[in-house]
């Protein structure tokens, strides 16, 4: 190889190297990268319970305005799941209603949430007769705030949270498993120490 040739090789493969290493055109903008989206995050047991107001439906169609707020004095339970009609989200689901006099009882409103919409959830409530509403939280925004959707338009993970008379969390369980039994044994053992009974 000529002494040319080799120089123009080296040359070649500097500015490549330079080129890996020069800032994009954002980082050129803003002067640096821009950092990560802090990652939501997941109220624990003593904390206040966020607030939220949102839409659900039951298995009318009927849409029915839930905010936390109203509901101070009762028991709230919220379940995050991924989907309606999905294998994990049935078994949970028919297992709240099929229990739902042992697992919850009196008192206590139960509120199922997922990306699904309005009508989705209707379908699916008249289908399977569930005796509870279900809310639609379409854009996340309640599941951002108990830290069950980790990126925006995805599925939410299948969460669920137990909130006192009080509006403080008594129960989290930030990977509830829908095919364990050990998981609603807890579920109804914290609802039954938020009642008071």
């Amino acid at each position: 190889m000529s002494t040319s040739v080799a120089f123009r090789a080296t040359m070649l493969a500097s500015v490549m190297a330079l080129v890996a290493l020069a800032p994009s055109a954002a980082q050129t903008q803003a002067g640096q990268a821009a950092p990560p989206p802090p990652a939501p995050a997941t109220p624990a047991v003593g904390d206040a319970a966020p607030d939220f107001t949102a839409t659900a439906t039951d298995s009318t169609g009927k849409t029915i305005p839930v905010s936390l707020a109203s509901m101070r004095g009762k028991v709230v339970v919220i379940a995050f799941y991924p989907a309606d009609r999905t294998s994990g989200c049935t078994a949970e689901l028919t297992k709240f209603r099929d229990e739902y006099k042992t697992l919850f009882g009196d008192g206590v409103a139960v509120l199922p949430t997922s990306i699904d919409s309005v009508a989705s959830h209707a379908s699916w409530a008249r289908d399977a007769h569930f005796p509870f509403a279900m809310i639609a939280d379409t854009k996340g925004d309640v599941a951002v705030k108990y830290g069950a959707q980790r990126a925006p338009g995805r599925a939410f993970s299948r969460s669920t949270y137990v909130i006192g008379k009080d509006g403080k969390i008594v129960y989290a369980e930030p990977r509830f498993n829908a095919l364990a039994q050990d998981g609603y044994d807890k579920l109804a053992a914290a609802i039954k120490q938020a009642k008071g009974t």
